[in-house]
Order: structure tokens, then sequence, then C-alpha cells
């Protein structure tokens, strides 16, 4: 669990450099599949979901299928999980 608030703490510093913006963090307990719907669900200041989908054969992973295939009250938005960097920063 500590090296998975290090990687989130991480991440969000990424964040604020990049964007000047200090993101809310949440760590919650449970399926990742609920846990994101009831995060999407309590906050409604969330207005679009970015998912990057799988690369490996058993498929685009948990999130993006349920996700892809839900009426949300929110955009999706899904990133082919072989995108480079450049490219992630291209659709900037």
């Amino acid at each position: 669990q500590a090296e998975d608030e290090g990687m989130l703490y991480e991440a969000a510093q990424v964040v604020n450099e990049l964007s000047g913006i200090m993101p809310e963090l949440v760590i919650p307990f449970g399926l990742k599949t609920e846990c994101v719907a009831q995060i999407i669900k309590e906050d409604k200041a969330i207005s679009i979901l970015v998912l990057a989908s799988g690369t490996g054969k058993e498929g685009p992973g948990p999130l993006v299928s349920m996700f892809a295939t839900a009426v949300q009250a929110i955009p999706v938005t899904i990133v082919p999980g072989n995108f480079t960097q450049e490219q992630i920063d291209a659709l900037a």
C-alpha cells in the first residue's frame, strides 16, 4: 500500500508541474469498477473519465469494458494503451 501511495503522489506532482493544479487524491478500497463508479457518482466536479486500454491478450481491462458499454452521466475517453508519451501529449 505504501508503494501505491508513493506512485499516486508522484503522479500528482507531475500533474501539478504540467498544469499548475494540485489534483485531489482519493484512495478507495474495493473492486476497481465499483470504486471508480462510486467516486464519479459522488463527485459532481468530475466531468470526464479518461482511461487507457490494456495492451495484453486478455482484452482492454475491466474499467474500459465496464465504462465503454455503461450509460454514465459523464463522457468517457479511451486512449490506446500502446500510445507513446508524445502521442498522449499531442492530444492536449
